[in-house]
């Protein structure tokens, strides 16, 4: 058998699968940065209503991520829901263009969800199919970082495109190009997991003749414990997008907005590999751990911050977070589970955040709108450290080969 090709240093379908990330988040933070001011000020919705958007639209596209995640795992297919997923959230997330009513945007971000709910669970077992079982927090970490790097793109033309007095909703319909790009990628360059092309890999879904069943009771006490510490951690993790309506009230002007999204893609594409391969070397908890206590102190740097240095130091520091924990948190999984069954696995992990995700920005919504500021992100700051001491005493590492 011959060595599987690499680019950059990684398997092909990595590679093709971070092109797909990149252009993917173009388009989604052209969008994502603006919509929150575009619904309260354009559309006049009011703050519980921007919580309400984020956590339907999360929480309803977890349903999704489980199913997925089973089916791809019970027909040995993961291509199939990766393109599909990308599909439709590629075409319709830029109607958010032409919406007349708060209602419009919540249609839009639920059906663009439920695309990246088809798709998130077989792509992340098709990562960890793919890749050499002692690198699965490096190959993890160059995919979030070519998410992120494609999430410093979106929002830098569109803070050119607005310099330029376009429209938020003329720069929404623009978003559909980079759209375009990632889904042709999908589907004519990435392949389906065959142990012909890949042998570093693990056996692939189902290969050892395993019946995959639709169920918790597949799953370990273990991964059962680190599954209900994520879902704690996840109920004070609430949508970003209250981070940029915190900036815009200590005074950052709309304009910005855009370029304080990019500090914060800039820090998480810089972190991502770094991250998910310092998780390979010494251990997943500690890192997801070390990353969550980071989230405790930026949550409470946002209930105190008094001026808009304040927040740009906060952001970027944010930034942090996300590199030690996204890439660790996926290849966690897969340590924690056999391989025939990473699909549902993934599944299961999303869906546990999915349904954390809307009661987590609900609340914040209403603790902000009741109680204010201090209150909603201390809330969010106390959820991480009672997590970040709950994973360490509480939940085992996992079998990285």
């Amino acid at each position: 058998m011959q060595p599987e090709k690499k680019i950059f240093g990684f398997p092909k379908n990595i590679f093709y699968m971070g092109l797909v990330s990149f252009f993917t988040d173009m388009s989604s933070e052209m969008i994502y940065p603006l919509l929150p001011v575009f619904l309260t000020g354009v559309l006049k919705a009011p703050m519980s209503f921007v919580g309400l958007v984020e956590g339907v639209a999360e929480s309803t596209a977890s349903i999704m991520k489980l199913v997925a995640g089973w089916l791809s795992d019970k027909f040995n297919k993961r291509k199939v829901f990766v393109s599909s997923g990308y599909t439709l959230s590629s075409v319709i997330r830029p109607m958010v263009a032409f919406a007349a009513y708060p209602w419009h945007v919540l249609f839009v971000r639920f059906a663009d969800r439920m695309g990246k709910g088809i798709r998130t669970a077989p792509r992340d077992a098709l990562i960890a199919d793919t890749c050499d079982p002692q690198e699965k927090g490096k190959a993890f970490g160059f995919h979030r970082a070519m998410d992120h790097a494609g999430a410093i793109a979106g929002p830098a033309i569109a803070a050119v495109l607005l310099a330029y007095s376009f429209g938020y909703r003329q720069v929404f319909a623009l978003a559909f190009i980079p759209a375009v790009i990632a889904v042709f990628i999908v589907i004519f360059l990435v392949k389906d997991k065959n142990p012909d092309d890949f042998g570093t890999c693990a056996p692939p879904p189902g290969s050892q003749g395993t019946r995959v069943k639709l169920g918790f009771n597949i799953f370990d006490k273990n991964f059962k414990k680190y599954l209900a510490i994520v879902l704690l951690f996840t109920l004070g993790n609430s949508s970003d997008a209250f981070l940029l309506l915190r900036a815009k009230d200590e005074g950052i002007a709309v304009a910005v907005l855009p370029m304080l999204w990019i500090l914060l893609h800039v820090v998480k594409m810089l972190s991502s590999t770094p991250g998910g391969a310092l998780s390979d070397k010494i251990g997943r908890k500690k890192v997801i751990a070390a990353g969550w206590v980071i989230y405790f102190l930026v949550y409470l740097g946002f209930a105190l911050a008094k001026a808009p240095a304040h927040i740009w130091v906060l952001f970027a520091v944010y930034g942090f977070f996300f590199g030690l924990t996204e890439s660790a948190e996926k290849a966690f999984v897969a340590d924690l589970v056999k391989s025939e069954a990473r699909g549902s696995a993934y599944g299961t992990y999303n869906f546990a955040i999915g349904i954390g995700a809307l009661p987590a920005s609900l609340l914040m919504g209403v603790l902000w709108q009741k109680f204010g500021v201090v209150t909603a992100f201390s809330f969010g700051a106390a959820m991480a450290l009672v997590s970040a001491l709950l994973l360490t005493v509480f939940v085992k590492e996992g079998n990285v080969s």
